[in-house]
């Protein structure tokens, strides 16, 4: 039987998850509820030949049970920002053949506008309405399917990507999918807290714990004040955080974070970029050793892993490589380079496998190095023990609290605008997000537009997340002979300014 289903049979009353305000409580036999009739339907759906259903809602009990119940009726979710706009998720629901759409009030709008245009697509509101009565007990040997999730890159259109087989520890089934996670470093701890948004990996880790039986507090919205009360007031155990969630928490007052209870914490998993040093060491000093990073991608899965132990004695180092991948750094022509020596940080991927772009051939080839041996677009070094250190990134993509975004995206918006002639989005440091986009604009000759109209003409079109949070007007964007940009050059230009 499945953790989950047992807890209902043996604590039917007992909550199961709840939003962070102590609302929307369900119980374990109401969660087995939902998500086994949830299963039945959508095992009955002719759901096309990759079973692909999408979940675009913001972070909430319901939109919970939607990706468990997806999950567990063997179809792969298409995990959706809930900020994204109706051309957007239309998208992504045409490039992955999304036949069910998973929406809440906020989201249904924008999700009916999206599949307008796509007949065989159904957006559902009422969850346990859609669900019906029928409900089939899930089995050990019912199948499981990763999730897709969209990243994108020098075109400027999303590109999906599969979860890597890693993501479910190479289980075929639920039965070994379930034993996968309960062996996992957070199962059984005790209530896992649910802070960051439910469309990216590592916080989509809280449904999984779900079904292995743990219980489940969730965030709307990441509130430093209330997640810190939270840890206290429902005993946390776990969760899943981002450097910029450390900084706002440290950002508190200081009798705040004294009186505060986090003696419940036993580990918090950070991932998304690398965490300041110092920032690091504030959280460890004052939470204690329940700090572990898990560095990757979304089309990897975890490369490397760091413990609190293993980072107090090598500060900076986002651990060594974790099977089945291997670490090794390289120079610009993909020559070997020593230890110590900071070059173009690769994965050999020991299976074989690498990392797969669906529908991009080229973005796939050009993240290999040779077959099963990828980058994620970094720059760093390995030290004699086998710990790798992030340094810079020679990709163009920006990390800014913990989500990737990417300048093609904002450059493709902004490049529409009738005048602009030429446009750059790039990465500078931010003390709070890790990073954030700005984006310089040359205008079209005798043009006159206001910073502040062009991001709104950006905002109309792409998720605000997506946008620059600063744009520069610049007479000339210095392009060399063959058209190319110095990126580096305009993040040290603008990386100490405050965004406007």
């Amino acid at each position: 039987m499945i953790p989950l289903v047992e807890r209902a049979a043996a604590k039917p009353g007992a909550v199961a998850l709840r939003s962070i305000d102590g609302s929307g409580a369900v119980t374990w036999a109401e969660a087995a509820s939902v998500v086994e009739r949830l299963a039945t339907r959508l095992r009955s759906l002719d759901l096309g030949p990759d079973r692909r259903v999408a979940v675009f809602a913001g972070n909430a009990p319901a939109t919970v049970l939607a990706h468990a119940g997806a999950l567990l009726a063997d179809t792969s979710v298409v995990a959706v920002s809930a900020g994204l706009t109706a051309a957007e998720v239309a998208y992504q629901l045409e490039e992955s053949d999304t036949r069910v759409v998973f929406a809440d009030a906020a989201t249904e709008a924008r999700a009916r506008e999206a599949a307008a245009g796509r007949p065989e697509t159904e957006v559902v509101v009422d969850l346990d309405g859609w669900a019906g009565r029928e409900r089939r007990e899930l089995r050990p040997t019912d199948g499981v399917r990763p999730n897709l999730l969209f990243t994108s890159g020098t075109t400027g259109r999303p590109k999906a990507v599969q979860l890597p087989p890693t993501t479910f520890g190479g289980a075929r089934d639920l039965g070994g999918f379930v034993a996968r996670v309960r062996e996992s470093r957070m199962a059984g701890l005790g209530p896992h807290l649910v802070a960051g948004p439910l469309h990216h990996n590592g916080p989509l880790s809280a449904v999984r714990l779900l079904v292995a039986g743990d219980e489940l507090v969730v965030a709307p919205r990441f509130d430093a004040a209330a997640i810190l009360d939270a840890i206290g007031r429902f005993g946390i155990a776990t969760s899943v955080m981002v450097p910029t969630h450390f900084v706002r928490l440290l950002a508190l007052p200081a009798e705040v974070r004294a009186a505060a209870d986090v003696a419940s914490l036993r580990c918090v998993v950070h991932t998304g970029a690398a965490c300041p040093v110092d920032v690091k060491r504030a959280i460890l000093e004052w939470w204690g050793p329940v700090l572990y990073e898990a560095y990757g991608g979304t089309e990897s899965g975890t490369t490397c892993s760091i413990g609190p132990e293993e980072w107090l004695a090598h500060p900076g180092s986002v651990g060594r490589a974790v099977p089945p991948f291997e670490a090794l750094v390289v120079d610009d022509d993909g020559r070997p380079l020593p230890a110590g020596v900071e070059g173009r940080l690769y994965f050999r991927d020991t299976t074989g496998r690498g990392i797969r772009y669906e529908g991009d051939d080229a973005k796939t080839a050009a993240a290999h190095l040779e077959p099963g041996v990828f980058t994620l677009g970094e720059i760093g070094r390995l030290d004699e023990d086998g710990f790798v250190y992030i340094t810079d990134r020679f990709s163009d993509m920006v990390v800014s609290g913990g989500v990737n975004v990417y300048p093609a995206e904002a450059e493709q918006a902004l490049a529409a605008h009738p005048a602009v002639g030429d446009v750059a989005a790039f990465g500078v440091a931010d003390d709070d997000l890790g990073e954030r986009l700005e984006a310089s604009v040359q205008l079209r000759p005798g043009a006159d537009v206001a910073p502040t109209d062009l991001l709104a003409f950006c905002r109309e079109r792409l998720a605000s997340y997506k946008c620059p949070k600063a744009i520069h007007l610049v007479d000339d964007l210095g392009r060399n002979a063959m058209g190319k940009l110095d990126k580096r050059a305009l993040r040290a230009r603008y990386g100490s300014r405050t965004p406007a």
